[in-house]
């Protein structure tokens, strides 16, 4: 399993627009092979600031077949609009059992 986390500013005004459209864009990215949940947070101090936590299968789940997918395009659509600047995007594996 591997969990993406993606920190994305939405423009001041448009944060119900933007959660909204997420909603909606759970159901695209839910399509998606490899994709196992997403988590979505809102800043506290900079409500204006979403953190998403989205596991993955594998890494080239996320990198190589959604990213070349038809999917990402719908995903984007629906919630790249409301991104003031492109998204923090990092990838993460479990710590090894001991």
């Amino acid at each position: 399993m591997i969990l993406e986390r993606a920190l994305i500013h939405v423009l001041p005004g448009q944060e119900a627009e933007f959660e909204r459209s997420l909603a909606q864009a759970r159901e695209v990215i839910a399509r998606a092979e490899g994709f196992r949940a997403i988590r979505a947070l809102r800043g506290i101090e900079s409500p204006h600031t979403y953190l998403l936590l989205i596991e993955w299968d594998t890494l080239e789940d996320h990198t190589e077949t959604f990213r070349a997918s038809e999917l990402l395009g719908h995903w984007r659509a629906l919630i790249g609009p409301h991104f003031d600047g492109a998204p923090q995007v990092e990838h993460y594996a479990p710590l090894a059992e001991d």
